[in-house]
């Protein structure tokens, strides 16, 4: 793991980790998450990409600024972007779950130029209606001010009391508890000024940019999140020859509640753009010869 400061960010620093070799893909984490997030994704790929995964700001060993502004989404898409710059990668293969899908939509949406493709897990495109964003920027702010005044513990304990995580509650006991430390292990200012920052309510919506997106783009969704599933769905039809797999036996956190399919899925989808660009090519030199 490396910490590397990021203009962006105001010099504030990311935590970093980089496993692999081979095409890059760039993993970012939800909300209490860390790059732990994707230690099983990692191993399974990295024989044949290099995997980069992060600690957002506010989480795992990145900084914790405390006001939200460098938090924002703009701020964090230009965080990315340099990120790619001192990595020294061109483009890359967005993977995002939850908080992190909306993130990696942004940088698809702003960042064309560095974009290979883009998988979104349980993921939104934002809300759209304002009304509704600012009822959902009040019940962020609400989390928030829970973290400040009761403490990590209390609220960790309101997180997962909260019925989006229900499914997880047929994983082994083993899996739950590591995910509870890794909770607890995060900054509580990161995570109020990450839900003021950067939360739902706070962020633009780019659902009016889906019809623009013109990279693979594939939608994971966990059968049993009946709200995401219609999200997926809805962003599904907006994004030309996109694909969704819809995976049973799983709500929210589909890489953690059906680690090998949702690692099967991912790395078939990779495989079938790199497949479909080898015969683009070919078709292209045969029609020049």
């Amino acid at each position: 793991m490396v910490q590397i400061a990021l203009d962006a960010l105001g010099g504030l620093r990311l935590n970093v980790e980089r496993t692999g070799n081979g095409p890059p893909i760039l993993a970012i984490h939800g909300f209490t998450g860390s790059l732990l997030t994707w230690d099983f994704f990692s191993k399974a790929a990295r024989g044949e990409y290099s995997v980069t995964c992060l600690d957002l700001p506010g989480h795992g060993s990145s900084d914790a600024p405390d006001n939200p502004q460098p938090y924002s989404m703009k701020n964090t898409v230009r965080a990315l972007s340099e990120l790619l710059d001192s990595l020294n990668i061109e483009r890359v293969h967005w993977l995002g779950y939850s908080m992190g899908g909306r993130i990696a939509l942004a940088a698809a949406c702003l960042l064309r130029e560095r974009t290979l493709s883009l998988i979104l897990e349980s993921a939104s495109p934002g809300l759209a209606n304002p009304d509704e964003r600012e009822l959902r920027r009040l019940s962020d702010e609400a989390l928030a001010t829970k973290v400040e005044t009761e403490g990590i513990e209390a609220f960790v304990e309101h997180w997962e009391s909260l019925p989006l995580w229900q499914s997880q509650d047929r994983l082994p006991e083993k899996v739950r508890q590591k995910l509870r430390l890794q909770r607890l292990t995060n900054n509580p200012v990161g995570l109020n000024n990450s839900l003021r920052g950067i939360g739902t309510g706070a962020q633009p919506s780019f659902q009016d940019l889906l019809p623009g997106l013109q990279v693979p783009t594939l939608f994971i969704v966990g059968e049993e999140d009946d709200k995401f599933v219609g999200i997926a769905q809805e962003m599904h039809s907006m994004v030309i020859g996109s694909q969704i797999r819809i995976v049973k036996e799983s709500g929210h956190t589909v890489h953690l509640e059906q680690p090998d399919l949702f690692n099967r899925i991912v790395l078939e989808f990779l495989k079938s753009i790199k497949d479909s660009s080898t015969l683009e090519v070919r078709i292209r030199s045969q029609l020049n010869q």
